[in-house]
Order: structure tokens, then sequence, then C-alpha cells
């Protein structure tokens, strides 16, 4: 466990690493495509500057999502923190899992809403935080409930909860200056049928730029897919490992099997959740996601497939 741990610090420094040097080619193909529509000059100067930007905002990015990301994404959810006096029950159940999974008690948050889901946020256990809808304390029994807060105390001991959150700041901003990409191509394009109708020469360096251009194109095309892909790809990991952990925490596999189930058989409509939040939830809260949790864009593995998972580790973990 403890090894996953520190493999997970790691991937979050090497996909952070990932994600940002992509969002620097983004901002060269942009470059490229200033230059383009400039109607020629020397290319490499307009994409070094690109480069430069795109690194800057990433820069400020991360630090933003480092330091205000949680206030942020708990804001956008319609999060209020509560105390104890709020909601005794709730309290002691996630004391009870912080303690055993010997992180920090973290703030907890209430979500208004009847559709019941929970998630975990924060950059480090030092400064985590959960967020539970009324519609979870509504509908599940204790030991269901145990079995969600167990869930996210796995994300938050296995420093998940970093990765998710700078994974969301990044590729957000790697399909925002693809959109931007895309707006500057669409303007840019009458501007380039004028310049080449007045009959300006290419010879050889237009040739270059207008590889570089199609390059570009291309980076601007699979860039948001290659950094959705890869985002995607190590969540559903993710909850496959908080599951097996919250097992561990509780020693009742069965708790969190029944809690999935009501979850993600409950037709409520979680208002406040949206495709930028969405992977952060225990179960999905966009309703046309469900049930198509195989696909390669999915934020969860398949329900049927994380309750098998825990229904079979029963006997290893009543026998300990």
């Amino acid at each position: 466990m403890y090894d996953q741990i520190a493999q997970n610090k790691r991937n979050s420094i090497f996909l952070a690493g990932g994600m940002f040097f992509l969002l620097v080619f983004v901002g060269a193909a942009m470059g490229i495509l200033a230059a383009g529509q400039g109607g020629g000059g020397n290319p490499y100067v307009p994409s070094l500057a690109g480069m430069i930007i795109a690194g800057f905002v990433a820069s400020v990015m991360l630090l933003v999502s480092w330091f205000g990301g949680r206030g942020i994404i708990l804001g956008v959810s319609g999060a209020k923190k509560i105390d104890h006096n709020d909601h005794p029950q709730l309290f002691n159940v996630v004391e009870e899992m912080a303690i055993a999974a010997g992180v920090k008690m973290p703030d907890v948050y209430l979500i208004d809403d009847s559709a019941p889901n929970a998630f975990a946020t924060g950059r480090d256990p030092d400064h985590a935080a959960v967020a539970i809808t009324t519609g979870l304390l509504e509908k599940l029994d204790r030991d269901e409930l145990q079995g969600v807060m167990a869930h996210e105390m796995s994300h938050v001991r296995n420093f998940d909860i970093r990765f998710a959150m700078l994974m969301a700041v990044l590729a957000g901003t790697i399909v925002l200056m693809c959109d931007m990409f895309w707006r500057m191509a669409f303007y840019g394009r009458a501007g380039r049928s004028r310049s080449s109708r007045s009959g300006g020469g290419r010879g050889g360096g237009g040739q270059v730029q207008a590889v570089l251009m199609i390059a570009a194109i291309l980076l601007a095309v699979l860039a948001p897919i290659i950094a959705k892909i890869i985002q995607l790809a190590l969540s559903r990991q993710r909850e496959y490992l908080a599951d097996v952990s919250a097992a561990e925490l509780t020693r009742y596999p069965e708790g969190l099997a029944r809690a999935l189930e009501k979850i993600s058989g409950d037709t409520d409509v979680l208002e406040a959740a949206n495709r930028a939040t969405e992977h952060l939830y225990i179960v999905s809260p966009v309703m046309a996601m469900r049930g198509r949790e195989a696909s390669v864009f999915s934020t969860h593995p398949p329900v049927a497939e994380r309750v098998r998972r825990l229904r079979s580790i029963v006997p290893a973990a009543s026998g300990a």
C-alpha cells in the first residue's frame, strides 16, 4: 500500500509534467498559426513566443490549483462547510475512517441535493475535504455510509486528490487553449484567403510554414484527446485502488458494494455536477455516462465490475 502511495506521488509529478509540456506544445502551435496568419516571416519566433506564453499560463494555473483548487471545486459544487453539531453521525463516521487511514480529520462539507454522491478534494491529507450530498445521508445506512467515507479517505491517503485536482486544471487549460486555436484559425481564414489572392509569393519559407501549419493543426486536434485519455485512464485505476483500500479500512466490503449499487441505481440528477468535476465523485454524477462506463472516455470503471471485485474479497476481509 505504501509503495502504491509513493507511486501515486511520482505519477502525479510525471503526469503533471507531461501535461505541462503538452500545453507548451499547444502554445507553440498557436504561435505557428499566428505566424501563418501574418502572411510570412520566420514561424519559429512566434512559436517560441507561444511556448513561453503557454508555459506561463500553465504555471499560473498550477499555482492557482495548488493553493486555491480545493476552494474552487467546493464552491462550484455548492458545498457548505458543517461542524460536528450539524450532523454528529456523519462526523463520527468520517473521524473513524480518518483514524483507520492514519490521516488528519478532513473538513466536512454538505451539498444540498437529493442525488446520493460524495467526493474528496485537496492537495494533500493535511489540506483535504470531503463533500457529501444530503441524498447520500438520507438513502444510505451507516455501513454503506462508512464504506463511502472509507473510499474517500483512501483517496486522501493515497494522494489521489492531488492528482485529480492538478489533472483537472491542466486538462481543462489544454482544452481551452485548443478552443482558442480553432477560433484563431476560423477568424484568420478570410485574411489568409485575401493574402493569397493578392499574389504574395511563398517560396521555400512558405513551404516550411505550410508543413508547420499542418503539424500545428494535428497537434491541436490530438492534444485534448490525449490529455483526456491519460487523465481518465488513471482516474479509473485510482477508483479500483480506493475500493480495495476502503475494504481494508472497514473490513466489510459489502457496505461499499451496496452503496455503489444504490448510488448508481438512483435516478435523481446531481444539479451541481458537471463534466469538469465528474471524475471527483465516487460514482459518475452525469447520468448520460452511466451505462457507458466501459468507454475509454469514462471517468469511472463499470460499477458492476467494482461491486464484483469488492464481493470477491469478502472471505479475505472477514478472515482478517
